[in-house]
């Protein structure tokens, strides 16, 4: 039949990458690496929860794909399809379907949260998985998983293409009868509680394991309220597991774990399980270290008057880790939690940048770097790593840690001098500022966000024109040039690509760091003198394309004075809470129109149209041989990511498929009147 809209299909050459934390996991003592063994082990397992909190057939599909694997891995399978008739693509179409069913903890997007579905007619597959070596050693169990699943695998009718909530069913009233339960508005509710319970009790013995190995008594105690929330569901035990994970500052290996994002919920508040275990990158930590005792020195650099600047410079909290494990149902690149509101005001937050998975977003094939020269390709892909490590840096550390707010406080006391500070836009004095309980997201609200973070990434692309901040971070001369170049370049790429993450139905922007590229690429192009340019071109496809240019030669003498104007004033309407003044410049450049030259609505369907695919995420296992950790890595394809997930769980593969396809059974009768439920004869 006619293949599936590529909405709802992952392609074929999807990219697939390998997370690499070979290095951070070679500097872990003996104890680390055992401890951060048994934490992964209990993030893989919590995270089989996700299938069952994604769809009612994902479960199934997980446990079938895994039978596959396990009797055949993805090259004897291979060998098979062929001989029933499968062309080489269609196989490799069903390779990453299931990488995607790995990756993703379901047959849903966790970024988008689309449906998607094998691209390759469905009798195909079926011809390969009831031929398969599994179905041949357990003919009963993988016919009645193909025959609970196949279906609702392929299905793309119009409810089932996102997550979201449809029309509310109406209760299965046989069912309440028989169970004692709360009214309430004139309807009975029954609470219980052990959803998860054989997946979670696998999570408490390895965290029963890994507490044996803890640094530090925070450690400890987090993991023993971990322990006791994960055994009575208790989110009071979880909260409090937080706050001793929040006191555990600056830990070798860092992890968090539990029933955390809610963003995927359509009600906005059950959260999603994930855990992960990561790793300090000792190296990359020492130049961020070197880049905070330069602060003081380096800020004096920024462009607005020392009055302007914090008397004293505090770091920002913010680390850099290289992931060892994720599970869920995607991997970010950043995080900032607990997501505990009242903790978050009393106790503090940890904000994280994922060092190895930002390497894996930013490295790209060469003919999937859109938008760019043949010849600025080879030094896109040469520095873009070394060139994003010191914007990361100067953005976290030097570009939020900047800059000061001029406040009065209840006692009508002023942290400035009202007399002598001038604001240098317009030579008079400071004419407004905080008042006692105004904060910066109080009273610039909507577009706080999107400015601060324009704010630290102009101050990024600022600084890294110092040569001390480049020879922090190990490059001088040439290099240095090149480094800042592709900064620069990269800078303006991504303010093009932004345009995806605009609507124009709703003239708004969906993602705040988005936003805030658009608006430095509209600065550079404002600057003229051919520094920036965007070329409409057609493909070798024959549909549009476009092309971005940077003129090295102009970085200095025309971006330099360009971007200090800007940054100047983005700091003068923050220091002075100036929100109308802020709202007018940022607006002003944040708006989309299709005014000539640019015309940016019509690039942003270009750059629809020439969008990449969320990349396929390679991850280790880790598998203990006597009281040694051993680091288990694989190949960057679809077949390697199979087979990562076919040897995470040697002991007990078997019985978690057993487990899942019991609890989706147990579930079935909550997703549709009883009638339509898969049935789950597996």
């Amino acid at each position: 039949g006619p293949m599936a809209d590529t909405q709802y299909i992952l392609p074929n050459d999807i990219g697939v990458s390998s997370l690499d934390c070979r290095e951070a996991f070679r500097l872990l003592s003996p104890t680390e690496r055992l401890y951060a063994h048994h934490l992964s082990r209990a993030a893989w397992y919590g995270g089989l929860a996700v299938l069952l909190q994604t769809s009612p057939e994902a479960p199934y599909i997980y446990a079938l794909l895994s039978r596959l694997f396990r009797a055949q891995d993805p090259d004897q399978l291979r060998q098979h399809a062929l001989a029933e008739g499968l062309t080489e693509e269609e196989y490799q179409a069903f390779l990453v379907y299931a990488a995607g069913v790995y990756s993703n903890m379901g047959n849903y997007k966790s970024f988008g949260d689309t449906k998607f579905v094998p691209n390759l007619p469905k009798e195909k597959l079926e011809q390969v998985i009831l031929g398969s070596e599994a179905a041949q050693q357990h003919p009963e169990e993988v016919r009645g998983l193909w025959q609970t699943c196949g279906e609702l695998m392929f299905s793309l009718e119009p409810r089932l293409r996102h997550l979201g909530l449809g029309k509310e069913p109406s209760l299965d009233s046989e069912m309440t009868s028989k169970l004692k339960s709360y009214e309430f508005r004139g309807s009975p509710f029954q609470v219980t509680r052990g959803d998860y319970a054989p997946i979670l009790q696998k999570v408490v013995e390895q965290l029963e394991k890994a507490k044996v190995y803890a640094a530090n008594s925070h450690q400890g105690q987090m993991l023993a309220q971990y322990i006791e929330s994960f055994t009575q569901g208790s989110i009071e035990a979880h909260k409090r597991g937080s706050r001793f994970w929040i006191q555990d500052k600056g830990p070798i290996v860092e992890s968090y774990i539990g029933f955390i994002e809610s963003y995927r919920d359509p009600f906005g508040s059950r959260g999603e399980f994930e855990g992960f275990v990561a790793v300090v990158n000792k190296a990359m930590s020492a130049k961020f270290e070197r880049l905070v005792a330069s602060a003081e020195q380096l800020l004096k650099e920024l462009p607005w008057p020392p009055a302007f600047e914090k008397d004293k410079f505090l770091t920002p909290d913010f680390t850099s880790l290289d992931v060892l494990t994720f599970a869920g149902s995607g991997i970010p690149a950043g995080i900032n939690i607990p997501n505990y509101d009242d903790l978050r005001q009393t106790e503090g937050f940890k904000n994280v940048s994922l060092g190895n998975v930002l390497a894996v977003a930013y490295a790209t094939q060469r003919e999937k770097l859109t938008f760019l020269e043949e010849d600025d390709k080879d030094l896109y892909i040469l520095w873009k790593g070394p060139s994003f490590d010191v914007q990361v840096g100067l953005h976290e550390l030097l570009g939020h840690g900047s800059g000061k707010l001029f406040v009065q406080d209840e006692k009508g006391a002023f942290n400035f001098d009202q007399e002598t500070v001038i604001n240098p836009e317009t030579g008079e004095q400071i004419q407004s500022w905080y008042r006692s309980g105004e904060t910066w997201d109080s009273k610039f609200s909507t577009i706080a966000s999107s400015y601060e973070e324009c704010r630290a990434e102009s101050v990024g692309l600022y600084l890294c024109l110092h040569p001390e901040v480049l020879e922090i971070f190990g490059f001088e001369g040439a290099d240095a040039e090149d480094v800042i170049y592709v900064n620069w370049l990269n800078m303006v790429r991504a303010g093009l690509l932004a345009l995806e993450f605009y609507t124009p139905e709703a003239s708004n922007w969906r993602q705040a760091h988005m936003q805030a590229r658009f608006v430095i690429l509209r600065v550079l192009l404002e600057a003229g003198e051919g520094l920036v340019t965007i070329t409409p071109t057609t493909g070798s496809d024959g549909r549009p394309d476009a092309r971005v240019r940077l003129d090295r030669s102009k970085i200095r003498s025309v971006g330099k004075p360009a971007l200090e104007r800007f940054l100047r004033r983005l700091q003068v309407l923050k220091s002075t809470g100036d929100v109308a003044g802020g709202r007018a410049l940022y607006e002003g450049y944040a708006a989309v129109t299709d005014a000539p030259p640019e015309c940016f609505l019509t690039l942003r369907d270009t750059v629809l149209l020439r969008k990449e695919s969320r990349k396929l995420i390679v991850q280790p296992n880790t598998r203990l041989e006597d009281s040694d950790v051993q680091l288990l890595e694989y190949e960057a394809s679809a077949a390697g990511l199979i087979r990562s997930f076919s040897e995470r769980f040697p002991e007990d593969g078997p019985e978690l498929e057993e487990i899942l396809t019991q609890l989706a059974t147990a579930d079935a009768r909550f997703w549709k009147g009883p009638s339509e439920a898969p049935s789950g004869q597996a």
